[in-house]
């Protein structure tokens, strides 16, 4: 009975040993995944993935790059069909004369009567109309230096090309006595409404009372300015 006790005891202290050992041998164990954490980390597909590769994700793109690749050459023909639409051509197409297509000269003539000779000529160029009929005249600022049309000569419209000229009279005095106002110069436009008016200096300074002006001509014996 007791080398049974005594066989039976030494089983249970062999026992005990082995499980002793196999749990000091699998706390060692460089191998085990739970404690070399960091290891398994660093080699993760996810990690490897957004560290290593530096993938952005699906869908993401660099908006600069794609802006300029696709739309700088639109942006450029853009500007050119612009450009080339504006030519600044202003010979022909029946545009009307506006005071600066022309250039203006002033002559005095004594005959018939006494008065100034306007002639209004193209410049290099420009082809144009005088579509309205009387030239805007005045000497001075002041209402009372504004001449009044007296409806002689007149061709509506007047082209004006080349060598081509138009004619207007003016009669700087339309009143007796030594009553007027002195001037150097004289205003005159293709309208009223003409924004850039020219000023001519006249071959002498003359004395302004009433003016009148005539229309435009192509002949200069009608534009001798008479009060009718």
């Amino acid at each position: 009975m007791r080398s049974r006790l005594a066989t039976r005891s030494a089983r249970l202290v062999l026992a005990a040993a082995v499980v002793t050992a196999l749990a000091a041998t699998t706390a060692c164990d460089p191998d085990d995944p739970t404690e070399n954490g960091a290891a398994a980390s660093s080699s993760s597909p996810s990690a490897e993935g957004g560290a290593g590769k530096g993938e952005a994700p699906s869908g993401d793109s660099a908006p600069s790059e794609a802006g300029t690749s696709t739309n700088g050459s639109d942006s450029t023909g853009g500007a050119g069909d612009t450009g080339e639409s504006s030519t600044g051509d202003k010979s022909g197409y029946g545009q009307s004369c506006g005071t600066n297509d022309l250039d203006f000269t002033v002559t005095w003539e004594a005959r018939p009567i006494s008065h100034y000779l306007v002639t209004a000529k193209a410049k290099s160029g420009i082809t144009c109309y005088l579509d309205v009929n009387t030239p805007s005249v005045s000497f001075g600022s002041a209402a009372d230096g504004v001449a009044s049309p007296v409806g002689q000569g007149g061709e509506d419209p007047i082209k004006l090309s080349g060598s081509s000229v138009a004619y207007a009279g003016i009669n700087v005095k339309t009143t007796e006595g030594d009553g007027g106002k002195q001037f150097e110069h004289v205003i005159i436009a293709t309208s009223e409404e003409d924004p850039n008016p020219a000023q001519i200096e006249l071959p002498d300074a003359a004395t302004v009372d009433k003016p009148i002006v005539t229309n435009w001509s192509t002949k200069r014996d009608e534009v001798v300015p008479r009060i009718v």
